[in-house]
């Protein structure tokens, strides 16, 4: 299936072989691919062009992906980025997604995989801020001192916006919808990714984790999202914090 919207797409690989199939194949998927070797050169394209995705290998020459894509959510930068690496452990995939990244997948990989999770995560793109105005108000869940619109995927803090990934919104989102019941991980996983949960990932456990800390979350004592010990999470009302 072709996106509906020519997607522009930087890959940041060292491995010719590898950016020339994804030119090809993507390309042949109705995305508009660009292609460099690291971390200098994407500095180079993202001042130069604006991107929807990044697919950022990890094992770069200098600067690694790791804190490529960490430095670039420092920076408030909410472009949606999957993660490719050669290893595909546990330890490397949590590193990513605390890192920042939205998706990961470990290479070899099939092509078919890949297209799947890159329109998964464009999917949950962040809207741009310009549609907040006509947003319906029906659409908002309010928490906290948070409003969530659900139609513009736009987080706001006192009428400031608060940039979300694309995988933040998504879990952030499932939350909301549910506001004051506890899902499972499983539930979470199937809600915000459209996939089954394995009971081994704790990628779930670590992107609640980095919107506790988005919010100002205590995660020792958290107000808007409750752990339900041995179960998951809920997100709760919460009360607006005085000034």
């Amino acid at each position: 299936m072709q996106p509906s919207a020519r997607h522009r797409i930087l890959v940041v690989d060292d491995d010719p072989r590898l950016r020339k199939l994804l030119v090809r194949f993507l390309g042949g998927e109705g995305f508009d691919v660009d292609v460099v070797v690291d971390a200098v050169e994407m500095e180079r394209e993202l001042r130069r062009v604006r991107y929807d995705l990044l697919l950022l290998d990890v094992m770069l020459p200098g600067e690694n992906g790791f804190t490529v894509c960490k430095r670039l959510r420092e920076a408030g930068e909410t472009m949606s980025v999957i993660m490719l690496s050669a290893k595909g452990d546990d330890v490397d995939r949590i590193v990513g997604l605390r890192a920042g990244a939205d998706d990961y997948i470990a290479k070899p990989f099939n092509p078919e995989e890949l297209l799947a999770r890159i329109q998964a995560v464009l999917r949950r793109r962040v809207a741009p801020v310009t549609e907040m105005a006509a947003a319906d108000e029906a659409a908002v869940v309010r928490f906290g001192p948070f409003r969530l619109n659900l139609e513009n995927r736009a987080l706001t803090k006192g009428g400031e916006l608060i940039p979300l990934t694309s995988g933040e919104f998504a879990l952030l989102k499932a939350l909301a919808e549910h506001l004051g019941q506890p899902l499972s991980r499983e539930q979470l996983a199937e809600l915000s990714r459209g996939r089954e949960h394995d009971e081994q990932d704790r990628s779930i456990d670590v992107q609640v984790s980095r919107l506790r800390k988005l919010l100002g979350d205590d995660s020792q004592k958290p107000r808007l999202i409750k752990t339900v010990w041995g179960f998951g999470y809920a997100l709760v009302q919460g009360a607006a914090r005085s000034k």
